[in-house]
């Protein structure tokens, strides 16, 4: 399983990686990770006209993309679709940030789990 990444540089830039889920355990014909630290869950709903200048995340966190879809491009112009079912880790809490707009004209929900 993969999840997205981004990051920020010591320079203050932002980049993409991706990151693949360590399975720990099989148990009833499951795959199951270590268990993640986190600190509670936000429920997001983004208009469909969404397109937010550039802007660092407020806090490490991941995003689960339920539906709808955004595209998210890094400082180092690097740019990535982000569509229902995918999951980011947000890391660049400081320097540049991110561009983030909406795909389609869509609303989009989505779950922040914050790991802060």
């Amino acid at each position: 399983m993969r999840i997205h990444n981004i990051y920020v540089d010591d320079a203050g830039e932002t980049h993409w990686r991706d990151v693949e889920v360590q399975w720990v355990e099989e148990r009833n014909g499951s795959k199951l990770s270590a268990r993640l630290p986190a600190n509670g869950i936000i429920f997001r709903e983004t208009g469909g006209d969404y397109d937010l200048s550039w802007h660092p995340a407020p806090r490490r966190q991941y995003i689960i993309n339920l539906d709808g879809g955004v595209k998210i491009t890094a400082s180092d112009g690097e740019a990535r679709e982000i569509g229902a079912g995918e999951v980011i880790l947000v890391e660049d809490i400081r320097g540049k940030g991110h561009l983030s707009k909406s795909i389609g004209g869509k609303m989009r929900h989505s779950i922040f789990v914050p790991v802060e």
